[in-house]
Formats: structure tokens, sequence, C-alpha cells
């Protein structure tokens, strides 16, 4: 009997773990985007070293890949919304599944800020008007998520303190990271008053997620006091913390540079150096209080691997903070001359490239195979 051909085997049949093929629209959920979130940073991350051209090219082809990957989540999302609308609305009370809807402004947030990062600097107004516009479309999802998704966990979700993990940031965060975008789009806005407008509005938008956040950072402690560490399948969860912290001391990093100017314009330059100043001191401390979180991190990841840290679509938790902690470290690095800071943001950012490449080839494996296409909240919560 003649032998197959190994080279036409097909080890892993596309999607042999769903019972049919549109299963993976009815089964996708919006923890999908926190894909495009890794992805994007990672893109953002490496533009901070613009004196290495490869690294500047790899930056770029990772964003164009990115808006490719946001556009195909949006596509499956909202077919699962038109095609299964009873299925996709049972989220809302689904305590865990509910709070990846933040995933979505910021992931296209990465978007946007690539778009003033690799195209504004050459294609000019044309760039800079499809970055606000999307900004302001950002800003409105950011803030929904930021309110109907708490509202839906004091009315209708059941939650308990011993079942908290760090998921509870994400729709809060998706402002901050807002804000950030705005805050970078402040030097490419001609009008005064519009540059005021974009930065109140991120200065209300960094307001409405890092003070909020910082108390979620509280309870969140005292949940692992007194229930210790999650379960192993939300390991990744343990590096939530390190989103808002990060997010945080880079949005006022950015305003600390960008908002003089803008002050200035607009007749307010008698505050230019109390604002400037109270910003890098707020960034600084917020940075400080990141390398405790992220060494807690570490130890609890060093704890996960040792009990067997199975691979799940979670595993791009460990990228978004950890990217733009890393970013946040670099821009740190440019205003404070201390080479080590600067070490310190590149070695960051040589994890951040490694952890995505794992998480992505696990990813792309089990998306294949279908494996990774499980909606929880089509279950009992």
């Amino acid at each position: 009997m003649a032998m197959s051909d190994p080279a036409r085997q097909v080890r892993f049949p596309p999607l042999n773990a769903l019972s049919h093929p549109r299963e993976m629209v009815r089964q996708f959920t919006p923890n999908w985007f926190a894909a495009t979130m890794g992805t994007g940073i990672l893109a953002i991350a490496l533009a901070q070293f613009p004196g290495i051209p490869v690294l500047t090219a790899i930056a770029q082809g990772l964003w164009l890949f990115n808006i490719v990957l946001f556009s195909l989540c949006t596509l499956l999302y909202a077919a699962r919304w038109l095609l299964y609308f009873h299925d996709a609305r049972r989220i809302f009370s689904h305590s865990i599944m509910s709070m990846f809807f933040g995933c979505i402004p910021m992931g296209l947030a990465t978007i946007i800020n690539g778009i003033l990062i690799f195209r504004a600097p050459q294609h000019g107004d044309f760039s800079v008007t499809i970055a606000v516009s999307l900004w302001w479309f950002d800003v409105a999802l950011a803030l929904s998520c930021g309110i109907a998704i708490p509202f839906a966990m004091f009315t209708r979700q059941s939650h308990s303190i011993d079942q908290m993990t760090g998921l509870w940031l994400l729709p809060i965060v998706a402002s901050e990271v807002a804000a950030v975008s705005g805050a970078l789009l402040l030097p490419y806005l001609v009008d005064p008053t519009q540059q005021l407008t974009v930065l109140m509005v991120s200065l209300v938008l960094w307001s409405c997620s890092v003070p909020l956040a910082m108390g979620i950072l509280t309870i969140l402690f005292l949940r692992m006091a007194v229930h210790k560490l999650p379960h192993i399948n939300m390991a990744a969860s343990s590096w939530l913390a390190l989103g808002p912290i990060g997010t945080g001391a880079l949005g006022l990093l950015i305003i600390s540079q960008n908002a003089p100017a803008v002050l200035a314009a607009n007749g307010l330059g008698i505050f230019v150096a109390a604002f400037s100043g109270a910003s890098l001191l707020g960034a600084v401390l917020l940075w400080g209080y990141g390398l405790w979180w992220m060494a807690m991190a570490i130890a609890i990841t060093i704890r996960y691997i040792r009990e067997g840290l199975p691979f799940n679509i979670g595993w791009w938790g460990y990228t978004f903070p950890l990217g733009v902690y890393a970013v946040a470290t670099l821009r740190l690095a440019a205003i404070i001359p201390m080479p080590a800071i600067e070490t310190f943001g590149a070695a960051l950012v040589a994890v951040l490239a490694v952890v995505w490449l794992v998480t992505g080839a696990r990813t792309v494996k089990g998306g294949w195979s279908g494996a990774l296409f499980q909606a929880p909240c089509l279950n009992k919560d």
C-alpha cells in the first residue's frame, strides 16, 4: 500500500476543534482585541528607537499588520452581533467577558498613535484629519465602556471579592489610553482653540480613569492578601495592574512636553511652569509605583510557571501592560538624563518582543485549530 506524502498531510485541520466553521463567529468575543493591543504597543515601543532603521521598518510593518488584525476582529465581532444577536447580548451579564469591551477602544488607540508616529510626519494634514476623527470616536467608545460596564457590574452582574481579578481594570483604563492619544495629537493641531479642547478632554479622560484604577488596585491588594492568587487560568491578570500605572505615567509625560505650548497659545502662559512640573512629578511617582507592581507580577508569574502555566488567549494580557510601561520608561529617559532608565526601557522592549512572539505563535496555532474560540458567556455565568 502506497504511503501518503507527509508534506501533504495537515496536522492541524483548520477549526477542527469546532463543530462547524460558523462557530468561530458565534464564539468570537472581545478578548481577541487584546491581540491588537499587544501588537500595537510593540509597534509603538519599537518606534521609540528612530536611530535604528531596521527597528523602525519592523515597527511600521507591525502597525500595518495591526490595522488588518483590528479590522478582522471588528468584522468577526460585528458578524456575531448580526448573526447571533441573542447569544452576543448575553455578554453584558457575564462578570468576566464583559470586561474585555475595554480592549476595543484600546486596540483602536494603538492604530491612532501609529498614524501620528508613522504617517503624520510624511502625509501631514490628511493623516492628522483621520487621526482626529478616529480619536473622537475612540473617546466615545472609551467613555462608554468606562461607564456602561461598571453600571452593569452594579446592576445585573454577580461579583464577589474572592473572584475579583485585574480584569476589573480593563473597561476603566480605556479612557486614559485615549488620553495618551489626545496628548500625542496636540503638536499636530494648528488651531489653538482645538488644541485646548483636546488637552482638556484628555485631562478629563485621564481623571475618569487613573484615580478609579488606583482605587481598584487597593481592593485588588486586599483581595490577594485575604483570598490569595486567582486561578492559574487567570495568571496573566497579575500584569494588568501595570497597565493603568504605565499609561497614567505616559499620559502625564506627554502632557508635560506638549501642553505648555497649548497653554501659552491660549493666553494661559502663567500656568505653564506649574503645569509642566506637576505633570512630570506625577509621572515619575506613578512610574516608581509601577516598579513595585512589576516586581510582584514577575514573582506571581514565576509561581504560576512552576505550577504548569497553561496557554489561553489571556496570555495577551502580558503584552500591553508591559509595553505601555516600557514606552513610559523610554519617554522618561528622554526627559531625565539617566542612562540606566533608557537601558531599562530597552530591556523591557526586548522582553516584550519575546513575549509577543511566543504568544502570537501559540495564538495562531490555537486559532487555526479553533480551540481558542470559546465564549464563556454562552454558558451559565
